[in-house]
């Protein structure tokens, strides 16, 4: 198993390259399901300098349907398998199952990105400790309510799976949390809980966004979705000023491009840094 970080320069922000085998998701939908088509763009995502390749087999999207464990593994397995050998960086399923989850885990994958950030399907926890990966925990919720403190909800549900992940002996060091922009939250929501990072931040964590062409940009520019790539890239910028380091994007070219110039004109501070100083949690 390739560690987490390994072959990546910690002091500098880290791009995820998403390659989306499903024939729905809202942006690349059935682009890259055919196995030689997504091993292709991830090699190119490689090329383009991603830091860590994002294998997902479920659509997310709004208003999407469920897929069984038993198709979504179909789906990332032959890519996962095709994948074995041709790229040096770590490997992230995106899934919120365990039985999905392990068998990237048993090909190689070193990352779990769950959207319900290890409080939903329960045996999750566990499968990421077993092969002591790295996890990305996700705030999400089922539904939007744009009547609730975002910020203050975001905390709560961190607290939960910190817990949860603490139970079940995931180290701290192979933590990372994420906003869940796009997941739960209302427009105006999106724009609190980004700039909340630096409250989220504060937990010793390195933070993820997951931001690329989402919708709340386009309400912001009146952009389409494949139009939305001025805007990722400012909200992302934003991000990182702000102490995110990991960003999980479609167009990963323009996001190196754009973040080495961001880091060349404001280095990031000490409070900002990759990997984050943690206080020992005893």
């Amino acid at each position: 198993m390739i560690d987490a970080w390994g072959g990546a320069n910690r002091d500098k922000s880290v791009v995820m390259g998403i390659v989306n085998v499903t024939p729905d998701s809202f942006s690349d939908g059935g682009r890259f399901v055919p196995v030689e088509d997504a091993v292709e763009h991830a090699q190119k995502l490689v090329a383009d300098g991603a830091g860590i390749i994002d294998i997902g087999g479920e659509s997310t999207r709004p208003g999407f349907i469920p897929v069984s464990s038993e198709e979504e593994t179909s789906r990332v397995v032959p890519v996962l398998d095709a994948l074995a050998g041709l790229i040096d960086i770590p490997i992230s399923i995106d899934t919120s199952k365990a039985v999905v989850a392990r068998q990237a885990l048993v090909r190689g994958a070193s990352i779990v990105n769950d959207i319900w950030g290890l409080q939903g399907d329960p045996a999750m926890a566990g499968t990421v400790a077993e092969f002591g990966a790295t996890v990305v925990i996700m705030h999400n919720r089922a539904s939007k309510d744009g009547a609730i403190d975002i910020v203050d909800d975001m905390r709560r549900f961190f607290e939960t799976s910190l817990a949860v992940a603490a139970w079940a002996g995931i180290s701290p060091a192979k933590t990372i949390l994420d906003p869940g922009i796009g997941f739960g939250k209302t427009p105006a929501q999106q724009l609190q809980a980004l700039a909340a990072i630096p409250q989220l931040r504060a937990l010793g964590y390195p933070i993820l966004v997951g931001l690329s062409r989402k919708s709340f940009l386009g309400r912001l520019t009146k952009a389409p979705v494949a139009g939305r790539l001025t805007e990722t890239i400012a909200a992302n910028l934003a991000a990182c000023s702000l102490g995110a380091s990991i960003f999980r994007v479609h167009d990963v070219a323009e996001h190196v491009a754009a973040l080495a110039v961001f880091a060349a004109i404001c280095p990031p501070s000490e409070a900002a840094a990759w990997p984050p100083a943690r206080s020992d949690p005893s």
